[in-house]
């Protein structure tokens, strides 16, 4: 195995994805202030779906864990998506600061393919695949809050009941950091025990993975509407 840790050779193997990410209009908007809140709100409503499928792949990495630390990992990460995560999306939608929404929404294609590849990755190949999987949403979340939420903290000090910069600016909360250096250790620690096809299984875990973070944040601002039934 090359010397390094194994999530730097995974985060070198797709640094062009990840320029991609970061140069994505919707974040730009976003840090400013300047998304219009009807998008924001998709975007809300997606992530809420997402986090619901996402807690199931947490979960199932805590059944498939090696041992009681990474199983107590993965366990408190699921209860966390379901419980704070979504309260917070909870109050952003039904606070009444961004616009009503008339009956239910649906899954994006982005979100329903991205949910549906992390369950069916978790649940069918290995804990160490599986991991790396869901890696990217705790690790490029975690990078891009970081810088997310050092402007919406200056569109708070101009507008400080700007819609939704106060949630932004919750991005680069400390404990969400510490939660993806964690899994980032997870990973690491599967490696060390993979061969090299399970680790090539890895990377393409992470790969899909971080392709399908860069379509979920850009789809909510240009959208790719599903056929008409």
């Amino acid at each position: 195995m090359e010397t390094g840790r194994f999530t730097d050779h995974l985060w070198d193997r797709t640094k062009a994805l990840r320029g991609a990410i970061d140069d994505l209009e919707f974040l730009r908007l976003l840090g400013a202030g300047t998304l219009p809140p009807e998008v924001f709100r998709t975007y809300i409503e997606q992530d809420s779906l997402y986090l619901a499928g996402y807690s199931k792949v947490l979960a199932i990495l805590s059944s498939k864990a090696p041992d009681a630390a990474a199983a107590r990992f993965w366990a408190n990460s699921a209860a966390s998506a379901v419980s704070v995560e979504s309260a917070l999306h909870d109050e952003l939608l039904g606070g009444g600061k961004l616009p009503a929404r008339e009956g239910e929404p649906e899954h994006s294609a982005a979100c329903l393919g991205y949910v549906s590849y992390l369950i069916a990755t978790a649940a069918t190949e290995s804990y160490a695949v599986g991991a790396a999987a869901a890696l990217p949403c705790f690790w490029i979340y975690a990078e891009v809050g970081r810088d997310l939420a050092v402007r919406a903290a200056a569109v708070l000090a101009a507008d400080p009941d700007h819609p939704y910069a106060r949630w932004v600016a919750t991005y680069g909360d400390a404990e969400f950091q510490e939660s993806a250096a964690a899994a980032r250790t997870m990973v690491d620690a599967a490696a060390e025990i993979a061969g090299e096809r399970e680790r090539a299984a890895m990377l393409a875990a992470f790969t899909v993975a971080t392709r399908y973070e860069l379509m979920f944040w850009d789809t909510a601002l240009h959208p790719q509407p599903w056929p008409a039934p």
